[in-house]
């Protein structure tokens, strides 16, 4: 089963979907470290990520993010990735530093490498009973995901949700980091590549007043719900047409 979670920036995305996996004993797919993986070498290589990205530079990279392959190692019963590695090497600490930070943006914006990525992660979809968070996760990567997830909240909860993590936050910076969602939600919104946007087929849950408890505990039941709808259609009384009339079930795909 593919749990689905796509949102705008700050609705909590990473923090529900790592719990959500947590409760229902899903593997995490951590698409943010895939990107990142890839920008590590980049980095390594000393290439230049000025943008727009000279020509050798996007080349090479492309070539990176289809030739080397990003995997995960998991501890047994825990469904958070323990390692990130790609080619092998165990990168899992070197890909969260402010350089590879800078080097995301450009390396992430390309389409082909998005392509390139967007395979590795539907293999691993394949293979796993996952739960992944992003922007394009339920339109673009999974669009037959059992559950897609839309999170939201008004912009004013989100950035009241990020000033929290700073108690000192002043009212301008509570204010600069308000102005800064509005400025992603309209980037992420109109980008070319893989836009921000709701699948027609998913379930927007508004979180404005929700604690983080709470919003866990309404995916984690509508996920329930879906395997519970799976197993009826799959068994051999039920009708032959049941597995169509599942919402959110995918013929022929175990639960």
């Amino acid at each position: 089963m593919i749990v689905a979670i796509d949102g705008p920036a700050g609705s909590g995305k990473s923090t529900v979907a790592k719990l959500v996996a947590r409760e229902l004993g899903f593997a995490y797919l951590d698409t943010g470290a895939m990107y990142r993986s890839v920008a590590w070498c980049a980095l390594t290589e000393h290439l230049d990520l000025s943008e727009p990205l000279p020509a050798a530079s996007l080349a090479r990279i492309r070539e990176i993010a289809h030739s080397e392959p990003v995997t995960f190692a998991f501890t047994p019963g825990d469904p958070l990735p323990s390692q990130v590695l790609i080619g092998g090497e165990n990168i899992t600490r070197l890909i969260r530093t402010p350089e590879t930070d800078k080097a995301v943006s450009p390396v992430s914006a390309d389409p082909q490498v998005r392509e390139a990525l967007t395979e590795q992660q539907r293999v691993f979809g394949r293979e796993h009973d996952t739960v992944m968070e992003g922007r394009d996760i339920g339109t673009v990567v999974f669009p037959d995901a059992e559950l897609k997830v839309f999170l939201t909240a008004s912009a004013a909860e989100r950035a009241r949700r990020r000033a929290q993590q700073n108690a000192t936050a002043s009212e301008a910076e509570v204010a600069a980091i308000l102005a800064d969602i509005i400025r992603r939600d309209a980037y992420d919104s109109s980008r070319e590549v893989a836009p921000l946007a709701a699948a027609p087929d998913s379930w927007e849950l508004d979180t404005t007043g929700m604690t983080i408890d709470e919003v866990v505990a309404a995916i984690v039941a509508q996920a329930e719900t879906r395997m519970e709808g799976a197993a009826a259609a799959s068994s051999p009384d039920a009708p032959p047409d049941a597995a169509a009339a599942t919402p959110g079930v995918r013929r022929g795909t175990p639960a």
